[in-house]
């Protein structure tokens, strides 16, 4: 039986697992998905990013 992945939620703390991207490791929150990409707001500091990613590259944290 295929093991089922918990689903990758708006809210969702997730942690960047992709090695080819420079954002690989960063732990974001999942702010909106839409189709096969979510976007991903990074804090740190005295900066906030957003981004848009592949919902494969992202792992729940």
């Amino acid at each position: 039986m295929a093991e089922t992945k918990d689903p990758i939620l708006p809210g969702t703390t997730v942690t960047v697992n992709n090695t080819k991207s420079i954002y690989n490791g960063y732990v974001g929150f999942v702010q909106r998905i839409s189709g096969d990409k979510a976007a991903v707001l990074f804090e740190g500091g005295n900066w906030d990013k957003l981004l848009t990613l592949p919902l494969k590259d992202l792992l729940k944290s």
